[in-house]
């Protein structure tokens, strides 16, 4: 799995102009499984999400997680994350697992981080043309791979 980490102070995911998630302090998530992911690819991710500490502490470092500020998390379901672009320019999406079994995955995640002891998980809507309004604060974001390609 792959995901895109982002230290946000609000962010909001649409779908035809309605609202389907919206945080305030926390971490936007973009998150992408690919072929061959499995329940230690999730279990990988998830506890990368909730524990990575990149929320100030009161000196000023990067010592807090996401859990210790009572943080939100607003995950979205991105495929994309899979694109191959070395060739051609058009990107192609082979590496990305096929959206049935990449809908259950990314729901577990959903369920994963909350139970993680994240209070609010807020999503976006599987394979919907979403729109993604945040503020990016830092701007601190992280790229995260389950394989430790990046």
């Amino acid at each position: 799995m792959r995901a895109v980490i982002q230290r946000v102070s609000r962010a909001s995911v649409s779908v035809d102009a309605r609202i389907t998630g919206a945080i305030e302090r926390g971490l936007l998530v973009f998150l992408g499984a690919g072929a061959g992911d499995t329940a230690a690819d999730l279990t990988y991710i998830v506890d990368k999400i909730v524990n990575l500490r990149i929320f100030p502490d009161d000196a000023g470092k990067m010592n807090r997680s996401v859990i210790d500020i009572g943080g939100a998390a607003l995950v979205v379901s991105q495929f994309t994350l899979y694109g191959d672009a070395r060739q051609g320019r058009r990107p192609a999406f082979t590496s990305a697992l096929e959206p049935v079994a990449a809908r259950a995955l990314y729901e577990q995640a959903l369920r994963a981080i909350h139970e993680a002891g994240v209070k609010k998980v807020e999503a976006g809507e599987f394979a919907a043309d979403m729109k993604v309004d945040l503020v990016n604060d830092g701007p601190v974001t992280i790229l995260l791979d389950s394989r430790k390609h990046f």
